[in-house]
């Protein structure tokens, strides 16, 4: 009969698994805890803040527009396509301060719209309507006083101011433009587009 020796068994090191971990203390508990919540509020908090205060801003933005239009009867923003269609006021794709206004009866219907653009927008938006800037005439308001006094519009202040009478046959409309140079590179563009029914 062979005798076995037997080894004494070592003790696992910390790093073997199956081995547990000391417990935690209840100090260590709360300062984890404390700490995670906190992650989880700045990663949920801080993005929802921002998209607080941005559509806030936006939402001032606009009704600081609609505000300062709506007393003259235009309304902020871009007319319809069909609108835009029907009476031939392609308003330029990068316009801005983009407002328009339209009126129908029986007799006539007319479609009133500003907005403010570059050099190259105007000559785009004048050559829609086969005309060009150097057709523009200084001094020339070609905006009736009625039609200004419609929306608000008041051509007296600084400028130059230039115009013109875009006359088309029925059922074509047509259309008065007013153009303020104040600002030689960024005109704003007043038109009034006019059909009869």
């Amino acid at each position: 009969m062979t005798a076995t020796t037997s080894v004494p068994r070592q003790p696992a090191p910390p790093d073997e698994p199956g081995r547990q971990a000391p417990p935690e203390s209840h100090g260590h508990m709360v300062r984890r805890r404390a700490l995670t919540l906190l992650i989880i509020m700045l990663l949920i908090g801080v993005p929802a803040g921002y998209l607080v205060i941005s559509a806030n801003q936006s939402r001032d933005s606009g009704k600081v527009k609609e505000a300062r239009y709506s007393a003259t009867g235009l309304t902020a923003g871009r007319p319809s396509s069909v609108l835009c269609s029907l009476y031939q006021v392609e308003i330029p794709a990068k316009a801005t301060e983009v407002a328009y206004y339209e009126t129908n009866n029986w007799k006539t219907s007319r479609l009133y719209a500003q907005f403010n653009t570059s050099e190259a927008g105007l000559a785009k938006f004048l050559g829609k309507i086969d005309a060009s800037p150097s057709e523009l005439k200084e001094n020339d308001t070609a905006i009736s006083p009625r039609d200004q006094g419609i929306v608000g519009w008041s051509f007296t202040g600084e400028g130059p101011w230039y115009g013109l009478t875009h006359t088309q046959k029925n059922p074509a409309p047509t259309l008065d433009v007013v153009v303020n140079r104040a600002d030689p590179d960024h005109p704003t563009v007043y038109v009034v587009s006019r059909t009869i029914p």
